[in-house]
């Protein structure tokens, strides 16, 4: 489960690694939530940054509702769930943060932990979206995919985001491939590759946005 991520950084950073232009302003956020927005950059259009809500909504979907359930899709069902089918195969994106939180279960509490890469750059997590419509309006969406968590995101949680590593695995997770292909690509990222520690207890307020959530409270 990724049920929170975060992306804060510049504008020209994201145009100089990734090649994308952004017709707004950059807007970053500490606290990104279900149904809120953020960036990706889809396989149809890669040369643009795109800002889209967070939860797919299926193109049939009756209603075009986002109840933020479909924020994740678990690899191992991907290719045959009705939500995600299409998209796995056709609708691919890069989905851009600097971290992500997870939880640690404690007894009856749940301690929040702030999770980013060691390397310190941006992290790229395996996505796919669609694009809802009723005829006059488009609404485009995104979920997460994810696997089994490496060693050191086991100490916190069993889950977490398939991560794209490399300049190369980024641009072959847009690329067109079968569905065996895409789904050798889902894959848990290394061990120590990862970086953790606890964070304020803020973050479960969704609609608490600020530097604090970057504290660590246990240095």
């Amino acid at each position: 489960m990724c049920s929170r991520f975060s992306l804060v950084t510049t504008q020209e950073d994201i145009e100089n690694k990734f090649g994308v232009t952004l017709q707004n302003q950059l807007r970053t956020s500490y606290n990104i939530g279900p149904t809120q927005h953020s960036y990706i950059i889809t396989n149809d259009n890669q040369n643009r940054l795109q800002y889209v809500t967070w939860g797919l909504i299926p193109s049939w979907s009756e209603t075009g509702r986002n109840n933020g359930r479909l924020i994740n899709a678990r690899k191992e069902n991907i290719g045959g769930q009705t939500s995600f089918r299409i998209p796995i195969r056709k609708k691919r994106c890069l989905v851009l943060a600097d971290s992500f939180y997870e939880w640690r279960q404690d007894g009856i509490n749940k301690i929040p932990y702030r999770i980013k890469l060691k390397s310190g750059e941006l992290m790229v997590m395996a996505g796919i979206w669609d694009e809802w419509s009723d005829g006059k309006y488009g609404l485009k969406s995104f979920s997460i995919i994810t696997t089994d968590a490496n060693q050191e995101m086991k100490e916190v949680f069993s889950r977490m985001p398939v991560l794209l590593l490399t300049p190369e695995s980024q641009k072959q997770w847009l690329s067109e491939m079968d569905i065996t292909q895409t789904c050798d690509m889902l894959q848990t990222p290394p061990n120590d590759t990862l970086y953790m520690y606890r964070v304020s207890k803020k973050i479960n307020e969704l609609n608490y946005n600020n530097v604090l959530l970057h504290k660590n409270l246990i240095s």
